[in-house]
């Protein structure tokens, strides 16, 4: 079975991602999503967890659903295998320099779940 080891994040949509993602980091602590490899991720005590506000008009996931789940991995290529042979389609693994690996699914309701598979750090 694939383990899901943790929330790599959680995106949404937002009118002003800029204002909403200040408001979360002053009132909550919740530090906005790294925009370059000197910032630092909001961190769990568990592990990273990417908080990431999307302007209300993109394309990163469908434009009618209002979220989409990260889930971190261990192994993506293990975990990919295992879904695909359940039947479950997966979008191309893209590799984000420094960040990780990642790959797009859906659940049954067509609810868009990236997997994440972390940089060694």
């Amino acid at each position: 079975m694939v383990k899901v080891i943790g929330i790599g994040g959680f995106f949404f949509r937002a009118k002003d991602p800029s204002d909403l993602a200040n408001w979360y980091k002053t009132h909550l602590g919740i530090d906005p999503a790294p925009t370059s490899s000197t910032m630092r991720p909001w961190t769990t005590e568990q592990g990273v967890t990417i908080f990431s506000p999307f302007d209300e008009g993109t394309d990163y996931f469908s434009k009618h659903k209002v979220f989409m789940l990260n889930f971190r991995v261990e192994n993506l290529s293990a975990a990919l295998d295992e879904l695909n042979a359940a039947g479950i389609e997966s979008g191309e693994v893209v590799n984000m320099d420094g960040v990780g690996q990642f790959a797009r699914i859906h659940d049954p309701e067509g609810n868009p779940i990236e997997l994440w598979q972390a940089s060694e750090a």
